[in-house]
């Protein structure tokens, strides 16, 4: 009985993982090709933000994309 208990004890430790960070992706990115003519430069962190329509967009080389602030 004793060894059986240790088995188990011993695989369970074998199959559990210390990795617990998921990352996800979003399944689509939608890319504005131009800024419209009311938008704010926001800073935060250093970092340049545009800010139009409650949404907060980066600059990337293909146009502006949607990121979470």
């Amino acid at each position: 009985m004793r060894p059986i208990i240790l088995f188990f004890v011993f695989s369970v430790f074998l199959m559990s993982s210390c990795a617990t960070r998921v990352v996800t992706r979003p399944a689509t990115v939608t890319v504005v090709k131009k800024a419209p003519k009311h938008y704010k430069i926001v800073k935060i962190k250093g970092k340049r933000y545009y800010y139009w329509n409650g949404n907060h967009y980066r600059k990337t080389r293909k146009g502006y994309v949607i990121v979470r602030v």
